[in-house]
């Protein structure tokens, strides 16, 4: 009898491990201190703008559901962020064009391919950005200057109608569906290109400005809620 084969989404896991270590490690980096910084937090939507609607636009329902679909909230947040005119004065920098020219290369030549970049991406966005949204909060509370309303630009990470565990567990069936269909070169070579998902995502997170600007802010802020405190300790 055949021995089965690995779950294939464990199989994607165990092969960028490394590789998403380095991401998340980077994105740690860049992000996570400046994650009050409304102008930070913008770029970091913008990088993946393009990213993401493109999958949406060229990837069937059968490997994106409709429910997954960010587009609409992307273009919510950068409004929030950076006016009703953002897509007037936006033009995506050479990584992003150079990301999405690899995807249309994908789509041309081999499209099976771009379901690495749709499980790793939204499973990415329902795990990380999950966190990063809930660091963002907390930083919001650090700054006095910041609004208090946490739901005020987090539309994509917001997921009103469904709930985190259950469409994790949705992309992971489809996934593991997917892979139990495929024949062994195919499941190779997506197990491949998951690897080149976190080396394009790290090539466009590493263009992300302001972040040193960002972080003196921050330090800024925290130094105004220690004296604050110990004044009052010794006034009251």
């Amino acid at each position: 009898m055949e021995a089965s084969k690995t779950p294939f989404t464990k199989e994607m896991r165990l092969a960028t491990r490394d590789i998403h270590n380095v991401s998340d490690t980077l994105v740690n980096t860049k992000l996570a201190f400046a994650l009050y910084d409304k102008t930070v937090w913008a770029e970091g939507l913008l990088i993946f703008y393009e990213i993401f609607k493109f999958l949406e636009q060229h990837v069937g329902y059968e490997f994106l559901p409709e429910d997954f679909h960010r587009t609409h909230q992307f273009e919510q947040d950068l409004q929030f962020y950076l006016g009703h005119d953002w897509n007037t004065k936006y033009r995506p920098r050479k990584e992003v064009l150079s990301y999405v020219d690899h995807l249309k290369e994908l789509e041309r030549e081999n499209p099976i391919l771009l379901v690495a970049y749709v499980y790793h991406l939204y499973m990415g966005l329902l795990s990380g950005g999950q966190i990063l949204q809930k660091r963002k909060n907390i930083s919001q509370k650090l700054n006095p200057f910041a609004s208090r309303n946490s739901s005020a630009g987090a539309a994509l990470t917001t997921f009103e109608e469904h709930s985190i565990y259950q469409l994790k567990k949705t992309m992971r069936k489809i996934f593991d569906d997917l892979g139990e269909r495929l024949d062994d070169e195919t499941r190779a070579q997506l197990v491949d290109e998951s690897r080149k998902v976190f080396e394009l995502n790290n090539e466009i997170i590493r263009t992300v400005s302001g972040v040193n600007r960002a972080n003196l802010k921050l330090l800024v802020y925290v130094l105004i809620f220690v004296l604050a405190y110990f004044t009052l300790r010794i006034l009251f």
